[in-house]
Protein backbone atom coordinates (compact mmCIF):
# COMPACT_ATOMS: atom_id res chain seq x y z
CA UNK A 1 0.00 0.00 0.00
CA UNK A 2 3.39 2.30 0.89
CA UNK A 3 4.64 1.74 -2.68
CA UNK A 4 0.84 2.60 -4.61
CA UNK A 5 0.34 6.16 -2.52
CA UNK A 6 3.97 6.49 -3.50
CA UNK A 7 3.67 6.14 -6.98
CA UNK A 8 0.54 8.48 -6.82
CA UNK A 9 2.46 10.77 -5.49
CA UNK A 10 4.75 10.86 -7.89
CA UNK A 11 2.95 11.05 -10.48
CA UNK A 12 0.40 14.05 -9.01
CA UNK A 13 3.95 15.51 -8.59
CA UNK A 14 4.81 14.97 -12.32
CA UNK A 15 1.95 16.02 -13.54
CA UNK A 16 1.67 19.16 -11.61
CA UNK A 17 5.20 20.24 -12.37
CA UNK A 18 3.91 20.27 -16.96
CA UNK A 19 1.15 22.40 -16.00
CA UNK A 20 1.72 25.89 -16.36
CA UNK A 21 -0.93 27.69 -13.89
CA UNK A 22 -0.45 31.16 -14.33
CA UNK A 23 -1.22 33.55 -11.71
CA UNK A 24 -4.80 34.68 -12.39
CA UNK A 25 -5.83 37.79 -11.45
CA UNK A 26 -8.76 38.19 -8.89
CA UNK A 27 -11.68 40.65 -8.98
CA UNK A 28 -13.12 41.96 -5.32
CA UNK A 29 -16.18 43.10 -4.90
CA UNK A 30 -16.73 45.51 -2.18
CA UNK A 31 -20.21 44.66 0.27
CA UNK A 32 -21.60 46.67 2.86
CA UNK A 33 -23.40 43.43 3.84
CA UNK A 34 -22.05 40.80 6.59
CA UNK A 35 -20.69 38.06 4.96
CA UNK A 36 -23.59 35.97 5.48
CA UNK A 37 -25.47 38.12 4.05
CA UNK A 38 -24.03 38.85 1.23
CA UNK A 39 -23.50 35.18 0.32
CA UNK A 40 -27.46 35.10 0.75
CA UNK A 41 -27.80 37.74 -1.05
CA UNK A 42 -25.57 36.40 -3.95
CA UNK A 43 -27.51 32.62 -3.63
CA UNK A 44 -30.71 34.30 -4.58
CA UNK A 45 -29.58 36.56 -7.47
CA UNK A 46 -27.68 33.35 -8.70
CA UNK A 47 -31.01 31.31 -8.20
CA UNK A 48 -33.06 33.99 -9.85
CA UNK A 49 -31.21 34.14 -12.74
CA UNK A 50 -31.64 30.42 -13.10
CA UNK A 51 -28.18 29.16 -12.36
CA UNK A 52 -28.14 26.41 -9.66
CA UNK A 53 -26.62 26.17 -6.19
CA UNK A 54 -24.33 23.39 -6.08
CA UNK A 55 -22.78 23.89 -2.42
CA UNK A 56 -22.16 27.00 0.03
CA UNK A 57 -18.53 25.72 2.14
CA UNK A 58 -18.44 27.92 5.24
CA UNK A 59 -14.85 27.85 6.13
CA UNK A 60 -14.85 29.52 9.12
CA UNK A 61 -17.33 26.77 10.60
CA UNK A 62 -14.74 24.09 9.28
CA UNK A 63 -12.18 25.97 11.05
CA UNK A 64 -14.17 26.03 14.36
CA UNK A 65 -14.51 22.24 14.28
CA UNK A 66 -10.77 22.37 14.75
CA UNK A 67 -10.96 24.80 17.22
CA UNK A 68 -9.36 27.67 14.87
CA UNK A 69 -10.91 31.01 14.78
CA UNK A 70 -10.67 33.01 11.50
CA UNK A 71 -12.49 35.50 10.39
CA UNK A 72 -16.00 35.41 8.73
CA UNK A 73 -15.32 33.06 4.79
CA UNK A 74 -17.48 31.05 2.64
CA UNK A 75 -17.38 29.97 -0.92
CA UNK A 76 -20.87 29.51 -3.24
CA UNK A 77 -20.51 27.32 -5.84
CA UNK A 78 -23.05 27.70 -8.96
CA UNK A 79 -23.37 27.57 -12.22
CA UNK A 80 -25.85 27.56 -15.37
CA UNK A 81 -25.00 24.40 -18.49
CA UNK A 82 -25.78 27.29 -21.06
CA UNK A 83 -23.09 29.19 -19.69
CA UNK A 84 -19.87 27.10 -19.20
CA UNK A 85 -20.44 24.21 -20.86
CA UNK A 86 -19.02 25.94 -24.09
CA UNK A 87 -15.59 26.27 -22.40
CA UNK A 88 -15.48 22.59 -21.21
CA UNK A 89 -16.31 21.80 -25.21
CA UNK A 90 -12.97 23.86 -26.07
CA UNK A 91 -10.64 21.92 -23.48
CA UNK A 92 -12.42 19.12 -20.71
CA UNK A 93 -9.76 20.05 -18.28
CA UNK A 94 -11.53 23.44 -17.70
CA UNK A 95 -13.63 21.54 -16.11
CA UNK A 96 -11.06 22.00 -13.07
CA UNK A 97 -12.41 25.56 -12.51
CA UNK A 98 -16.14 24.65 -13.50
CA UNK A 99 -18.68 25.04 -12.01
CA UNK A 100 -17.86 28.74 -10.93
CA UNK A 101 -16.81 30.11 -7.42
CA UNK A 102 -17.14 33.31 -5.47
CA UNK A 103 -15.63 33.57 -2.12
CA UNK A 104 -17.22 35.97 0.51
CA UNK A 105 -14.80 37.04 3.08
CA UNK A 106 -14.29 39.52 5.98
CA UNK A 107 -10.77 40.84 6.06
CA UNK A 108 -8.58 42.20 8.84
CA UNK A 109 -9.89 45.94 8.43
CA UNK A 110 -13.95 44.39 9.16
CA UNK A 111 -14.50 45.31 5.34
CA UNK A 112 -16.39 42.49 3.40
CA UNK A 113 -15.51 41.18 -0.34
CA UNK A 114 -16.76 38.67 -2.93
CA UNK A 115 -14.05 37.50 -4.62
CA UNK A 116 -14.05 35.60 -8.06
CA UNK A 117 -11.26 35.08 -10.86
CA UNK A 118 -10.93 36.55 -13.69
CA UNK A 119 -12.02 34.12 -16.36
CA UNK A 120 -9.72 35.25 -19.05
CA UNK A 121 -7.08 34.47 -16.66
CA UNK A 122 -8.77 31.36 -15.31
CA UNK A 123 -9.34 30.00 -18.97
CA UNK A 124 -5.74 31.00 -20.12
CA UNK A 125 -4.09 27.56 -18.91
CA UNK A 126 -6.76 25.46 -20.99
CA UNK A 127 -5.53 27.62 -23.99
CA UNK A 128 -9.18 29.24 -24.44
CA UNK A 129 -8.36 32.60 -25.47
CA UNK A 130 -9.92 35.91 -23.75
CA UNK A 131 -11.73 36.90 -26.26
CA UNK A 132 -13.37 33.69 -26.84
CA UNK A 133 -17.50 34.07 -26.34
CA UNK A 134 -17.66 31.62 -23.31
CA UNK A 135 -14.83 33.86 -21.12
CA UNK A 136 -16.73 37.13 -22.09
CA UNK A 137 -20.08 35.59 -21.02
CA UNK A 138 -18.49 34.25 -17.41
CA UNK A 139 -17.03 38.31 -17.01
CA UNK A 140 -19.89 39.90 -17.87
CA UNK A 141 -22.03 36.91 -16.05
CA UNK A 142 -20.33 36.71 -12.45
CA UNK A 143 -19.60 40.99 -12.81
CA UNK A 144 -23.26 40.92 -12.79
CA UNK A 145 -24.17 38.49 -10.46
CA UNK A 146 -22.03 40.06 -7.97
CA UNK A 147 -23.04 44.10 -8.43
CA UNK A 148 -26.42 42.86 -7.71
CA UNK A 149 -25.86 41.20 -4.79
CA UNK A 150 -24.17 43.94 -3.35
CA UNK A 151 -26.20 46.84 -4.30
CA UNK A 152 -28.27 48.55 -1.87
Amino acid sequence: MTKFITTIAFVCMATFAQVDIAKAEMVKVASPYSVAETLDRLETVVTGAGAKVFARVEHAKGAAMIGQDIAPMALLVFGKPEVGTPALVANPLAGVVLPARVLGYEDSDGKVWLVYENPADMFAQFGIAPDAPVVMTLTKVLGALTGKAVAQ
